[in-house]
C-alpha cells in the first residue's frame, strides 16, 4: 500500500497532511502526484469525491516552496468554475500550507475589487480565481500572467457546461508556453478532449474510474411520478418528496435536494420549511455572503436539508452528507454524476433518490445510458393513478353533455336570440319584403320626373314665341352637365306662371345686350327642357360641322342683314 511518505513530497507538506489525519493517498492522488512533481502535464479523470483537489495542491506547494512572488505577477494559477469550489480550494491550501510562508489570493465575484487589488499588489504565490473575475482584473491592468509556472484547471467539464471554454482558451494564451498544466475533470467530453490536445504537452493521463461513472458506495433509486391532474403535478411532487424524506428518517443525518431551476429551489425550500423541516436554499441569485453563510451553517449541522441548484453540485466537500434527492432529472446526464457525488465521499455510504415525471423520461434514459446500467425503481408511497380513471372520467363527461343537450335546445328555442356583431343570413321572406320596398321607392321618382317635364315643355314654347332675337353666344360649357343638379328648383319652376317666365326671358336678353359679360343662362337651359351638352336649344337647321353641335342665329346672317338689324 502506497503512503504519502512514498511520494517525495516536502517534509512540511507531509507534516500538514499528518495533522489533517491522512496517511494513505487515494488512487487519483497516487497516480497524479508523482508526474506533477516531475514537472509534467497531467490529465486526471475521476469521479467526484475521490480527492482530486489534494492531487494538485500537494505537488504545487512542494514546487513553490522555493522562490518568491513579485507584485501583480502570480507564480501559479488555479481556475474553478464556481465561487464555492474556488473557496474550497483556498481552504485546502490553508490546510496544507500551514508550515509554509506561501501567499494566496482568492478572486471571485461578489467581493470588492479593492481588497483583491491589495492582495495582488503585494504579490501572491497561488492565485485561485473564477475565469470571469480573473479577466476583469487583467483588463483593468491589475494583473500580469507572464510569470505563471503552474496552471490548474479544476472541474473542466463544468467549465464547458457553464460556457467558460472561450475564456479558458484566452487565459491559456496569456500564460507562458513553458508553464506546467494540470487538467482535472470528472467526465471527458469531445470539447474537453480538443482542449487537452491543444494546450497540454504530452500529458500523463491518470484515469482512475470509467468515465462518467458513479461511486459504488452510493445506493441509487428512482421513483416514477405521474400526477392525476396536470395543475396539481408540482404540489403532488412536493408531497412525495416529503414522504420520501420521512421514510429515510432513521438514516438521514443531512441531505441535499437538487432542482433544475432557481425558482423551484426557493419554492421547495419554503414548502419544506412550512411543514417543519430545517431547510435553506442556495443558488446563483443569492448574495455571495449569504451563500457562504448558508454553506457554513450546513457544514456545522445547523441546517439539516440544503435545497440547491447545480451551483452546489461541483466540488463542495461536505463529508457527512448521507442523502441526495434529485427533485428533477438533470438536463445533462453528467450533472447527475456530480449531484450524487455529494454523498458517499471518502469511502462512506450514501443514498441517492431521483423523482422522474413522464416529461423527464428522455433525460432519464440518457442518465442510464451514461451509467451503462439500470437504476432500480422505488415504489411510489402514494401509488400511481390507474389508466382507467381518466377514461372513466371522460365517459362520465360525455354522458353528462349528451343529457344536457336536449335541455339546451329547448332553452335556445324559447330564449330571444341575442344581437351580435356578426352578420347573419337573411331568410327568403325578409329578402322578398326588402325587394318590394325598393321597387316602390324606385317608382316614385319616375312619376315626379314626368310631372316636371310637362310644364317645362310649355315654358320652352312660350320662350320661342316671345323672343325675336337669339340669345348671345356664351363662353363655353360651364353649365355642362348641371341641368339635373337640383331637382327641387325644377319642381318650383314647374309651378310658376307662364307670364313670369316670359318676362324673365326678355329681361335676360336686355341685360345681355348692354354688357360684355357672359350671361348666366342656367334658368333658360333648365326651362327649355334641353338635356344636351350646350346652354342653348339645339337648332338642327343652323348646324355647321366643325362649330359644335349648334350654331347661334346671328352668325348665319349675312353682313347686310347684320347691319340692318
Amino acid at each position: 500500500m502506497i503512503k504519502f511518505t512514498d511520494l517525495n513530497l516536502d517534509k512540511k507538506v507531509l507534516k500538514a497532511i499528518d495533522d489533517a489525519g491522512y496517511t494513505e493517498p487515494t488512487p487519483i492522488q497516487a497516480g497524479a502526484i508523482p508526474p506533477a512533481l516531475e514537472g509534467k502535464d497531467v490529465l486526471g479523470i475521476a469521479q467526484t469525491g475521490t480527492g482530486k483537489t489534494a492531487s494538485f495542491t500537494l505537488p504545487m506547494i512542494t514546487r513553490l516552496a522555493r522562490g518568491r512572488a513579485r507584485a501583480r505577477m502570480p507564480r501559479s494559477l488555479v481556475l474553478c468554475p464556481t465561487r464555492e469550489l474556488a473557496a474550497q480550494v483556498a481552504e485546502n491550501f490553508d490546510t496544507y500550507t500551514k508550515y509554509h510562508k506561501l501567499t494566496k489570493a482568492l478572486l471571485i465575484g461578489g467581493v470588492s475589487f479593492k481588497e483583491q487589488d491589495k492582495l495582488i499588489d503585494k504579490g501572491v504565490d497561488v492565485l485561485i480565481a473564477t475565469p470571469g473575475r480573473l479577466l476583469d482584473h487583467f483588463e483593468r491592468g491589475k494583473l500580469i500572467l507572464t510569470d505563471v509556472k503552474i496552471m490548474v484547471v479544476d472541474e473542466a467539464d463544468r467549465m464547458l457546461d457553464m460556457g467558460f471554454i472561450p475564456d479558458i482558451e484566452r487565459i491559456f494564451g496569456l500564460t507562458p508556453f513553458t508553464r506546467q498544466t494540470l487538467f482535472f475533470s470528472a467526465t471527458m467530453a469531445p470539447e474537453i478532449e480538443r482542449i487537452t490536445n491543444t494546450f497540454l504537452s504530452a500529458p500523463a493521463r491518470v484515469e482512475i474510474a470509467r468515465q462518467s461513472s458513479a461511486s459504488e458506495q452510493i445506493e441509487q433509486h428512482v421513483v416514477m411520478v405521474k400526477a392525476e391532474r396536470r395543475d396539481r403535478a408540482a404540489t403532488e411532487k412536493r408531497k412525495l418528496l416529503r414522504a420520501l424524506i420521512d421514510a429515510e428518517k432513521e438514516t438521514l443525518d443531512n441531505a441535499i435536494i437538487f432542482c433544475n431551476r432557481k425558482t423551484d429551489v426557493d419554492i421547495v425550500a419554503k414548502s419544506l420549511k412550512k411543514y417543519g423541516y430545517d431547510t435553506a436554499p442556495i443558488h446563483g441569485d443569492l448574495d455571495q455572503s449569504q451563500r457562504n453563510a448558508t454553506l457554513e451553517r450546513f457544514r456545522n449541522g445547523e441546517i439539516k436539508i440544503l435545497v440547491a441548484s447545480d451551483v452546489a453540485a461541483r466540488g463542495l466537500d461536505v463529508p457527512s452528507v448521507t442523502h441526495v434527492f434529485n427533485f428533477d432529472v438533470p438536463g445533462h446526464p453528467e450533472d447527475y454524476v456530480h449531484r450524487i457525488g455529494r454523498t458517499g465521499r471518502a469511502g462512506r455510504d450514501g443514498k441517492a433518490i431521483m423523482l422522474c415525471e413522464p416529461r423527464d423520461e428522455k433525460n432519464f434514459e440518457d442518465v442510464e445510458r451514461l451509467l451503462a446500467k439500470a437504476i432500480p425503481r422505488l415504489d411510489n408511497p402514494f401509488g400511481n393513478p390507474s389508466a382507467a380513471a381518466p377514461e372513466a372520467a371522460k365517459a362520465e363527461a360525455t354522458e353528462a353533455k349528451s343529457a344536457e343537450a336536449p335541455e339546451a335546445d329547448d332553452a335556445a328555442q324559447t330564449e330571444k336570440p341575442k344581437r351580435t356583431r356578426t352578420r347573419r343570413r337573411r331568410s327568403s321572406a325578409e329578402k322578398s319584403a326588402t325587394a318590394t320596398e325598393q321597387a316602390t321607392t324606385e317608382d316614385k321618382p319616375t312619376e315626379v320626373a314626368e310631372a316636371d317635364n310637362a310644364p317645362t315643355e310649355i315654358q320652352a314654347q312660350s320662350a320661342e314665341a316671345t323672343s325675336d332675337r337669339p340669345a348671345p353666344r356664351s363662353r363655353g360649357g360651364r353649365g355642362r352637365g348641371r341641368s339635373n343638379a337640383n331637382s327641387d328648383d325644377n319642381a318650383q319652376q314647374a309651378v310658376q306662371p307662364i307670364e313670369s317666365t316670359t318676362q324673365g326671358t326678355k329681361a335676360t336678353d336686355q341685360r345681355n345686350t348692354h354688357t360684355d359679360r357672359p350671361s348666366n343662362d342656367r334658368d333658360t337651359n333648365r326651362n327649355s327642357g334641353n338635356r344636351g351638352r350646350g346652354r342653348y336649344p339645339r337648332d338642327e337647321k343652323n348646324t355647321v360641322v366643325g362649330l359644335g353641335d349648334h350654331l347661334p342665329t346671328f352668325i348665319a346672317l349675312s353682313f347686310e342683314d347684320r347691319l340692318a338689324s
